[in-house]
């Protein structure tokens, strides 16, 4: 998530879809369509992560606010409370996943990572940050092979947590390891920005990639030799980006704070990336993050800017997450 506190004005949804839309002509009579999918429990409850059960198909929301996290089967328009607020002395929730192994990993961007097992909500374990410097754990990935992958958005790190480290770990608190250090892409003019954001792993398991939501670009870290290489982007970027999703080659974008969501077509090595779509609409309410299924995109409506974390005012009750079709 960005933690911006500029006042934005927001386009009207009409406006929006018609002057935001970067769509070529074949697809241009395909206008993307936003309405709720389920609505969550709570009038301060400022969503931030989504991920789904891959044997379930039950999404997961986190709070940014309380760090409850909240549980919406398919099909249903109400999600409700999973984890109470301050679960295990977790007051916030960001990034979410759920493996296959059927554990739920919730990121406390304070401190790290908590993981449960879905099945009876029992807390397996906790990886900390390690150090007393200024830490933002964000956003995480799992890769094909069990492997967690964290993004840190001040130290602009990413930590692992192998299959091995969680069993070591089960029943401690232990400590999360740096595998990539991308603080690089850090702008020297302002060392303290947010750099790291979303995250996403190659279903294949031969990569990563990794936005950066200040700078607006994308970064692929090579699984096998820790190679670094930022990605071509061709007709936009990425500024404002936070949550990703990837699938068939296609990379998904959610940008928070201009409240819009692009669609990119990656290379067969992920070198390159071409904007495909991009729409902006204030019905988005500021979109944190984003899962696919059957087709359509699952969109975490944050409302950050309406008495959040990024500014002051009222929030539309109750909070929601969106079904965006057509993108």
């Amino acid at each position: 998530m960005s933690h911006s506190i500029h006042r934005r004005t927001f386009l009207t949804t009409a406006g929006a879809l018609a002057v935001a839309a970067t769509v070529p002509a074949a697809q241009a009579a395909t206008v993307p369509r936003i309405t709720t999918a389920f609505t969550l429990p709570g009038d301060r409850v400022y969503p931030e992560g989504i991920g789904l059960d891959p044997r379930t198909g039950n999404a997961f929301v986190g709070s940014y606010t309380t760090g409850a996290v909240y549980r919406a089967a398919p099909g249903r328009r109400t999600a409700e409370v999973f984890l109470p607020a301050g679960a295990d002395g977790r007051h916030t929730a960001n990034g979410l996943k759920v493996d296959r192994a059927g554990r739920l990993w919730v990121i406390d961007s304070t401190s790290g990572v908590d993981v449960y097992d879905v099945r009876d909500r029992a807390l397996l374990t906790r990886f900390q940050v390690p150090g007393d410097e200024p830490r933002f754990a964000n956003d995480l990935a799992i890769a094909p092979d069990g492997t967690a992958y964290l993004t840190d958005s001040t130290r602009a790190v990413v930590y692992a947590v192998t299959p091995a480290d969680l069993a070591r770990a089960r029943g401690k608190v232990a400590s999360l390891r740096v595998s990539h250090d991308l603080s690089a892409v850090r702008d020297p003019r302002s060392p303290a920005a947010y750099t790291l954001n979303g995250i996403v792993a190659d279903p294949a398991g031969r990569y990563l990639l990794v936005v950066d939501m200040t700078g607006g670009g994308l970064y692929r870290i090579d699984l096998a030799s820790g190679a670094v290489r930022q990605v071509a982007l061709h007709g936009g970027d990425l500024k404002h980006g936070d949550g990703l999703e990837l699938a068939h080659g296609t990379l998904w974008a959610a940008h928070n704070t201009v409240n819009t969501v692009s669609r990119w077509r990656l290379d067969a090595y992920a070198h390159t990336a071409r904007l495909e779509q991009r729409v902006t609409d204030a019905a988005l309410q500021i979109p944190t993050t984003l899962a696919r299924r059957h087709g359509r995109l699952l969109v975490v409506r944050s409302q950050f800017d309406k008495g959040g974390p990024m500014g002051p005012g009222t929030p539309e009750t109750p909070f929601t997450v969106a079904w965006v079709s057509g993108i």
